[in-house]
């Protein structure tokens, strides 16, 4: 057997299967079947549709708050990689490698 590798939806997709979801005129396991994707993915859409919506009100642009937590990661990980260098470099150079 080989691996499985996971779908990957459009952002499009995700938005229309979680707009019916809301709609509620069918179950999670109905959209499902119809759609191809497990009814806990579609919750997941769907409750990270209702939470995104407050967003829209707000004033700010989502893309920009949402880009600018994923930069402050990135920028910590690269951070954390750095440090993790250097303590093998000194433990190889300190045992002798």
């Amino acid at each position: 057997m080989g691996k499985v590798t996971p779908k990957r939806h459009t952002a499009e997709f995700k938005a229309k299967v979680a707009v019916e979801a809301m709609k509620g005129e069918q179950t999670l396991a109905e959209l499902g079947a119809k759609h191809g994707v497990h009814q806990t993915m579609i919750a997941a859409w769907k409750r990270q549709a209702i939470d995104g919506l407050a967003g829209i009100f707000s004033g700010e642009p989502q893309d920009s708050k949402g880009l600018g937590d994923e930069e402050k990661e990135v920028t910590q990980l690269h951070a954390k990689i750095g440090q993790l260098v250097v303590r093998r470099d000194f433990l190889a150079k300190a045992s002798g490698r």
